[in-house]
């Protein structure tokens, strides 16, 4: 089950109490205070896992604390500190407050972290407190409470290439053709309802990682259909292969290209911004050689590279992954 957004609670562990403790052995007048100081509580800490695709569980578990202090004792022995909780999050997580207003931590890379409570510091002991006019002090702190957060975390996937168009365009066809992945196709709308990723091999050298997304229809960007839901996930994408479907009546390859166009900039205009190459799909069951004229010049009209496939053949398909692998290879030399 995919899952990209979730809420937890977070809770650093508390500080452990400093000791009130006063040394008291045979032959040792006067012993003074020995009262030792708490131990820091363990603190909340997200790391990026790679392995991890999901935030499912996050569902069945949204709250994490770190480990309490223990308290001080005597003989100037200061408490065990809690141990840090380590919370994996997947590559491409963002963490955000409770009102979604800050971006408190975007794991772009494995293995890095976010201390997302921290735990408090543990009280002193009385043994602290002693000076020149205060030589048996009763004094001690009381530990410090762990920092508490509610978070907001959402998942974007990390992918070169983003296959957005309409329903039914070919994206999933397209990925099962290139990638050993294994998406549900049907020839009905919203076929897919969640991201999909998968690695297409060029040689043994080069491969590029594929993020299939749900389909967007017009007013995907205020959240018609499965709408902005998905979106995120193509922010995170270096190149976009924009699909076009040949074969429907519903509207021509210039009018498909401008709705799609039209929703990622109203979405973010970065998304909009972001390199694209288009590509004509289901050539196997195309009889008007028009159409592919027709795209050509949409094409040139945008100044956009336009690759015309068919993923049941393979006809086109090494072609458009040189294609995208130079784009993403390019956008690595800039």
């Amino acid at each position: 089950m995919f899952v990209d957004e979730a809420r937890i609670s977070v809770h650093g562990g508390d500080g452990g109490d400093g000791c009130v403790s006063f040394r008291r052995e045979k032959f040792v007048p006067k012993g003074g205070p020995d009262g030792g100081d708490g131990g820091h509580g363990g603190s909340v800490v997200l790391v990026a896992d790679p392995e991890l695709n999901t935030l499912l569980a996050f569902r069945y578990q949204p709250i994490y604390k770190g480990e309490r202090g223990r308290h001080g004792e005597g003989a100037l022995r200061t408490g065990k500190s809690g141990a840090d909780l380590e919370v994996k999050v997947p590559v491409g997580t963002v963490v955000f407050d409770e009102d979604r207003a800050v971006v408190l931590a975007d794991f772009a890379e494995p293995g890095e972290r976010f201390v997302a409570a921290q735990g408090g510091r543990g009280g002193r002991g009385n043994a602290r407190f002693t000076s020149a006019t205060n030589r048996a002090p009763r004094r001690h702190d009381p530990g410090e409470e762990g920092q508490t957060r509610v978070l907001h975390l959402e998942l974007k996937l990390l992918a070169d290439v983003g296959l957005v168009g309409f329903p039914n365009a070919g994206k999933s066809t397209l990925l099962s053709r290139i990638s050993a992945a294994k998406p549900k196709i049907a020839d009905y709308p919203f076929t897919t309802l969640a991201p999909m990723l998968g690695v297409a091999r060029l040689d043994d050298d080069r491969a590029l990682v594929v993020a299939d997304i749900p389909g967007l229809i017009e007013g995907a960007h205020a959240g018609a259909g499965l709408g902005d839901r998905f979106l995120r996930h193509v922010e995170r994408c270096r190149v976009l292969l924009h699909l076009v479907d040949p074969l429907t009546t519903e509207r021509s390859p210039g009018a498909a290209i401008d709705a799609i166009d039209q929703e990622l900039a109203l979405y973010s205009e970065r998304l909009a911004g972001k390199p694209q190459i288009l590509v004509l799909t289901k050539k196997d069951a195309l009889q008007d050689d028009a159409v592919i004229a027709d795209a050509r010049a949409e094409a040139k009209r945008r100044g956009r590279p336009l690759h015309v496939v068919s993923a049941v053949t393979g006809e086109g398909l090494p072609d458009l992954l040189r294609a995208a692998a130079a784009a993403v290879a390019g956008l690595d030399a800039a």
